[in-house]
């Protein structure tokens, strides 16, 4: 351009805080209006996940802002909703249902289903035999009750909760505590399944003695069993999480933290250099590994003091252990690519087989005290070579490598296994950033797992690769002189 000067420049454009977070907090929570306005906003973006697309920095903002300001109760509560809400738009007719159109269509069935029930009442039915008379009345009741129970489904549904939570006159004139209620209700079972390797190789063998402390401790572990994923794992979850998402400034260190299996937390204690080669394994290997000599440990410390194994981060360990182990065994499809199924079945018949040859085993926790007796100098591949891919004796190599932590670093138990439950978070969180959105889709039609409301926290505090944007806030500026 003739007699002009152009030139260009880069700036940052404005962070954009969530427009979701307006309400004034009081006593360091949000109301309950605004975490469903919240999960319906979210929803409205992440629902994108679930059909394999990328966000855009934008989004990234508004959920880490909200997210890193709420508490865990209410973080793990619009996690629920927003499932909830996908689960209706991918498996329902909710949206359907609670349009306009909807509403009419159920205000035409049931006015002529009572219509009906009206006409019959009135006309002449002397006619007929009194037993088709009252079969007649017991189906026309029966279409009015299931006309009722579809209309206080309808009601009770988040659509429903969700409107009044967008009209404040009616929510607190109308059906204030009708909403509170409603709102608080139960949307997921709250429950990991549980399957534990070591016991498994007891289910069909008679117990000779079983002690009280071996019934609380190893009883609860059959395979099919159901655990309540309690207060304090999914606190330790939510505040790991939050933690990394802070130091996730941009797309190449997020991409890193997404790859961490229990390198960071490793590193952190300064343990790498003795325990990193147990995460140096592909993933279902590093699962099979961290599993039993999770319970080696876990067996070890309860014999020398039963109470410790009550400790919140001996608990968070358990289950996460045993919640991956049942991932591994009955939800493959749900990990990355591997042979873990191979490595599975050989590490239970070697374990299986290790058992039946000691007469003296006749319970887990015997089992585990022998193993922790078996000497690992020399590494267990240079033993039998690759014609078996089992575990086992590798795990109690990495066992004995955590109880030497005690001794040679001067370690307190507590230390251990505050470090063992964070690896174990961080190898939940590497499994569920790693699983397929249709596999998680397809969960919650089963009910929903741990594993799916972790990925849709991670999204949510920008730990995912669908965030393909690393300078979002970086504009070019064009200056004409």
């Amino acid at each position: 351009m003739e007699g002009f000067v152009l030139s260009w420049k880069a700036i940052q454009t404005p962070k954009v805080a969530s427009d979701t977070v307006v309400t004034i907090r009081g006593e360091n929570h949000f109301s309950d209006t605004t975490i469903f306005n919240a999960a319906y906003d979210f929803f409205n973006t992440y629902k994108r996940l679930f059909a394999d697309l990328i966000l855009c920095f934008h989004d990234l903002e508004k959920s880490k802002y909200f997210f890193q300001m709420c508490a865990w109760q209410e973080a793990y509560k619009v996690i629920e909703i927003e499932l909830g809400f996908v689960y209706d738009v991918l498996y329902t007719k909710a949206i359907v249902v609670h349009s306009i159109w909807g509403c009419f269509l159920r205000f035409i069935t049931i006015s002529c289903t009572i219509g009906g029930f009206v006409v019959f009442c009135m006309i002449d039915r002397s006619p007929y035999h009194n037993f088709d008379v009252g079969i007649s009345f017991l189906l026309l009741l029966g279409a009015i009750g299931l006309e009722i129970c579809a209309i206080i489904m309808m009601l009770s549904a988040d659509w429903t909760l969700l409107w009044i939570s967008k009209h404040e006159n009616f929510s607190v004139n109308v059906s204030q505590k009708a909403f509170k209620f409603l709102s608080n209700r139960k949307r997921w079972s709250n429950r990991m399944e549980q399957h534990n390797l070591i016991y498994s190789c007891f289910k069909d063998k008679p117990a000779t003695f079983k002690s009280a402390c071996i019934h609380k401790i190893f009883d609860k572990q059959r395979n099919g069993t159901t655990e309540l994923a309690c207060s304090y794992l999914k606190e330790m979850i939510f505040q790991q999480l939050v933690q990394k998402s802070r130091g996730a400034s941009d797309f190449k260190i997020c991409k890193k933290l997404c790859e961490s299996r229990g390198e960071q937390v490793l590193q952190t204690n300064n343990c790498l250099d003795k325990l990193g080669w147990s995460l140096e394994v592909e993933f279902d290997h590093c699962i099979l590994l961290w599993h039993i000599a999770t319970d080696l440990c876990l067996s070890s410390d309860h014999a020398r003091d039963p109470t410790y194994v009550n400790h919140p981060d001996c608990k968070v360990s358990q289950l996460i252990s045993d919640y991956m182990m049942y991932i591994l065994k009955e939800r493959p499809f749900m990990l990355p690519n591997g042979i873990g199924q191979i490595r599975y079945r050989d590490t239970i018949a070697e374990a299986t087989e290790f058992i039946k040859e000691r007469k003296s085993i006749s319970n887990a926790c015997q089992a585990c005290a022998r193993l922790l007796q078996v000497d690992t100098r020399i590494p267990p591949c240079e033993v039998k070579g690759d014609r078996s891919k089992s575990m086992l004796f590798e795990a109690c190599r990495l066992a004995k490598s955590l109880q030497a932590l005690e001794i040679e670093e001067k370690w307190s138990n507590g230390k251990k296994w505050k470090m063992v439950s964070k690896v174990w978070i961080e190898i939940l969180s590497y499994a569920a950033a790693k699983c397929r959105w249709n596999h998680h889709a397809h969960q919650l039609r089963q009910g929903g797992e741990l594993l799916t409301h972790v990925w849709q926290l991670m999204a949510h505090l920008g730990l995912t690769e669908q965030f393909q944007i690393s300078q979002g806030h970086t504009r070019a500026k064009l200056v004409v002189q």
